[in-house]
């Protein structure tokens, strides 16, 4: 084996071959990072500050050339001539070593000028001090922070300008990342507020509702949505109604990082529907009655026919046979039963609005008054009466005797509601119905009005017995005890009277039904009443002409009044009694006629009648009116009227009445 010896000048040679392949990869590799970079590089002497060296996108950026740049100052340059702190940057360089502008305006060859960032540092290459600065176009980052701040601000208007609460919320702890300034619109709360507390929004909710957003969280937590209505308690005790509806927000991996929402104050809303709800309800309400009363109009109007007859023929009866005798016992029970019949037809066509009324300007203080000790015997003794009646109330157009039923029917139903006693009050007042109030009542319309409002404190009802109470026939009390007509007959009369009712009551705590009629301006003094004539005799012998389509009811008229001395001519319809009345040389007297008649109705007849027989007089009888001889169930001004049904006896007197009106 032989010695190697080790050549130093070989040696030497390899490893300075070494150094200058690693320098020069060193400098290629800087060379490529250097030609390809994207920002502007700029290599400045670090003595003199002149331009060594430039890339080749600072050439782009600026639209200079190389040699543009090469041995200039970096203050001369086009770039940045007006960059008045260009000398200054490059002395507080050499003095520290590192400069940094994070916005320069750098004005290209075209005119433009470039926002950038501007970078300098002090290098030591080959022991030679270089600087080397590095220009970075930030007109992009700045146009997109620009557009991202303008988002921020229609954002942040937009949410200034909701009522609703926009908020997020982390995940699984709960603790507000964000809640828009809303929130003291809906909540009554600073958003801060929220921000501070995170159980806030927990302590803000109703306690009644609590469960409801426990079940939202299970929704939430399960579905990864919620929505639910629930409410809160404001700090000025106000009640508010909201709608609060979340979602998760999952990463790029799908778990939950944090829970978004919306709430909206939905209270109006709800208050609206709630409203419409209401007035659909009274709607429907109001056709239910209009068709219960058009059938028990009709039935009426049937039963009067029948009734008259049954009345009629009953007293013909009585007239015959030994007075206190078993008949005449038997055919009185008839009488009394078809009275009471005729009671009950006359509740009928009051609920159905067919009743003929007969209204003068009066003041229901003196309605009030007026029935007082008949109410206080109806109360008895258990039950205290108070009238608290306003002393400058106005007058009302309504049919007195009308009115003293409502408020006797009002009365019996009080004193049947407290059976062991307790207190009825009975008040006036004139009111104001407002737009407001007359939205929410459907039959009301805006104006002024008298108020009777009647309260008791009696046992009350639930809401679904409030709901039927004005119906006919429905009762809640024992078989026997009631005919279900009392406030049927106060729904009837009142609505026919231009006015209208309301009722409130729960159970335990009583009832008061409070009842508007129009107030009548035009007049200041009530109507004086007048007594009835009453005639002294029910003979006569006048000529009257009676056209009735029932047949029965023609003969009992006809027996009636030819036994009283008169002459009588029938006729079955209008086309009959004028051919009858053209037949007939002589004066025809009093016109006695049904209002309904096939093919020609009474008021037509008697017009037809007048223009042959101007000193005709005319009596309607009608046992269901309509619109012939009145409006809306009041008789035109100087209209006789015998309402069905009547007794001959009652029919007699009333065409002596008018017979007798007519010579007077």
């Amino acid at each position: 084996m032989s010695d190697r010896s080790i050549n130093p000048e070989r040696l030497d040679s390899a490893n300075r071959t070494r150094v200058h392949d690693a320098l020069a990869a060193s400098e290629a590799r800087y060379r490529r990072l250097f030609e390809s970079a994207r920002d502007g590089i700029l290599i400045l002497d670090a003595d003199d500050g002149k331009i060594i060296d430039v890339n080749p996108f600072m050439t782009e950026l600026t639209g200079y050339s190389r040699n543009d740049f090469l041995e200039r100052h970096l203050w001369e340059l086009g770039p940045f001539k007006d960059i008045a702190a260009a000398k200054e940057s490059f002395a507080e360089l050499q003095a520290r070593g590192y400069v940094r502008y994070e916005d320069l305006p750098l004005a290209t060859q075209d005119g433009r000028s470039v926002s950038v960032e501007f970078i300098s540092n002090e290098y030591l290459v080959d022991r030679q001090k270089v600087i080397q600065c590095n220009i970075r176009d930030i007109s992009e980052r700045k146009r997109t922070e620009a557009a991202l701040r303008e988002s921020e601000r229609k954002l942040a208007g937009i949410l200034s300008n909701l009522r609703d609460v926009v908020w997020s919320r982390s995940w699984p702890d709960l603790s507000v990342l964000f809640i828009s300034d809303s929130a003291e619109l809906v909540f009554g709360r600073p958003a801060q507020d929220f921000y501070a507390n995170p159980t806030l929004w927990q302590e803000v909710v109703h306690p009644e509702d609590a469960h409801t957003g426990e079940a939202a969280f299970k929704d939430l937590q399960k579905l990864g949505f919620a929505e639910c209505t629930f409410r809160i308690v404001r700090p000025d005790g106000s009640i508010a109604r909201i709608q609060k509806r979340s979602w998760t927000v999952p990463d790029e991996g799908g778990r939950p990082i944090r829970v978004d929402g919306i709430v909206t104050d939905v209270t109006e809303r709800m208050r609206a529907e709630e409203e419409h709800e209401k007035l659909e309800g009274q709607l429907l309400a109001s056709q239910k009655m209009e068709a219960i009363g058009s059938l028990a109009g009709g039935v009426a109007h049937d039963f009067n026919n029948l009734l008259s007859v049954i009345l009629s023929y009953a007293a013909f009866a009585m007239e015959g046979v030994q007075e206190d005798g078993p008949v005449w016992n038997d055919l009185l029970e008839i009488k009394v039963a078809g009275e009471r019949a005729a009671e009950l037809t006359q509740q009928l066509l009051a609920f159905s609005r067919k009743q003929v009324l007969q209204p003068v300007p009066l003041s229901l203080n003196t309605i009030a008054t007026g029935v007082e000790k008949m109410l206080r015997r109806i109360l008895g003794e258990d039950i205290d009466l108070v009238l608290t009646l306003a002393p400058d109330l106005g007058l009302t157009l309504a049919d007195p005797s009308q009115l003293e039923q409502v408020l006797m029917n009002l009365v019996v139903n009080a004193r049947d509601a407290m059976p062991e006693g307790g207190k009825l009050t009975i008040e006036t007042s004139n009111v104001e119905v407002d737009e407001e109030y007359a939205a929410l009542h459907l039959a009301v319309k805006p104006g002024p009005y008298v108020q009777l409002v009647a309260t008791d404190t009696g046992h009350g009802m639930d809401e679904q017995t409030r709901a039927r109470i004005f119906e006919p026939f429905f009762t809640t009390k024992e078989k026997g005890k009631g005919t279900g007509l009392g406030l049927s007959t106060v729904y009837g009369i009142v609505n026919q009277s231009g006015g209208d009712l309301w009722v409130y009551s729960e159970l335990g705590q009583g009832t008061t039904f409070k009842i508007y009629l129009p107030r009548e301006l035009s007049v200041t003094e009530p109507a004086v009443a007048r007594a009835l004539a009453v005639p002294s005799s029910v003979v006569g012998i006048e000529t009257i002409l009676v056209v009735e389509d029932e047949e029965a009811l023609r003969r009992i008229a006809l027996r009636t009044l030819e036994a009283a001395g008169y002459s009588v001519l029938t006729a079955a319809s209008g086309e009959e009694a004028l051919l009858v009345s053209a037949g007939h040389a002589g004066d025809i007297h009093l016109l006695l006629t049904d209002v309904v008649l096939p093919q020609m109705n009474g008021r037509a007849l008697a017009q037809a009648l007048s223009k042959v027989r101007p000193a005709l007089e005319v009596l309607y009888m009608s046992g269901y009116t309509d619109d012939t001889i009145v409006r809306h169930g009041v008789l035109d001004a100087g209209t006789h009227f015998l309402a069905k049904p009547f007794t001959a006896t009652g029919m007699a007197r009333k065409v002596r009445a008018v017979l007798d009106g007519a010579k007077g």
